[in-house]
């Protein structure tokens, strides 16, 4: 009779033991950069880092995502305003981070920070597929080559937020072609560092609430896209199609609050 209750009691044990052994230790002082902190992701990661007491120098697209981030958190965490696709504000932020780590170096850069535009191929423009490689896939390539001799003075980690969608292209656009491109990015900086003793990681997130897959952002997005048509295509696509896929944003929504609650 007690057998079972035995076992499952050493089955909870050996769970949390390793569970607590995948912590890291003497974590306090050590700092994180991560982009994107305004919402999301990024946000709560933030947070958490904060609390454990990890020096969190976070970077907003925003000053309203800064201030009400400052105000949950403790002074250890910094923020700055960073839009990863502008190449001279990713230098001014490096040079920022640099005076801040001193001979520490970074002890992780976490590249969160991204946009989408989604929709049908047909109905975008080159601009369009631009504007999203440019945040997603460029900012983050150049957010790392600036912040890469800092990683490897601590022997550090990066950690790219990929997405499914950048194993299996779901929708139009450039979101897919950003995401599969930076998992190739990191596959192949991952075999680059590994003599350094820098560690790189992807992480590939599935249905998650976020400001990015809230239905309304999307349908507005495939809205702006669909206003800016020459007739001709419109004619082609037809009405119906369009609010086919609005349709269809709506469903992906309930169930990514489905899988969540």
């Amino acid at each position: 009779m007690w057998l079972p209750v035995m076992v499952l009691v050493v089955l909870i044990f050996l769970y949390r033991w390793n569970r607590q052994r995948q912590i890291l230790p003497f974590l306090t002082d050590k700092y994180v950069f991560i982009t994107g902190c305004d919402s999301g992701f990024g946000n709560v990661l933030a947070k958490q880092l904060d609390r454990r007491g990890l020096r969190v120098l976070a970077a907003c697209l925003t000053d309203k995502g800064a201030e009400e981030l400052k105000k949950e958190t403790s002074s250890r965490l910094r923020t700055i305003i960073l839009d990863i696709s502008d190449s001279q504000m990713v230098t001014s932020v490096t040079e920022w981070i640099t005076n801040s780590v001193g001979n520490e170096g970074l002890w992780g850069l976490v590249n969160n920070a991204g946009i989408v535009l989604c929709g049908p191929n047909g109905l975008q423009r080159k601009e369009d597929f631009a504007k999203v490689l440019e945040v997603n896939l460029l900012g983050t390539i150049d957010v790392t080559l600036h912040l890469l001799p800092l990683i490897r003075r601590s022997r550090g980690r990066i950690v790219n937020v990929s997405s499914g969608a950048g194993r299996l292209a779901v929708t139009g656009g450039g979101y897919c072609l950003s995401k599969y491109g930076v998992e190739a990015f990191s596959d192949s900086l991952r075999r680059e560092m590994y003599n350094f003793g820098v560690k790189v990681s992807i992480i590939e997130p599935g249905a998650f609430r976020t400001q990015m897959s809230q239905a309304e952002n999307l349908k507005m997005s495939l809205t702006k896209l669909w206003e800016a048509l020459p007739q001709e295509i419109k004619e082609s696509y037809g009405e119906q199609y369009i609010q086919q896929r609005k349709n269809a944003m709506v469903w992906i929504n309930w169930w990514n609050m489905q899988v969540q609650n």
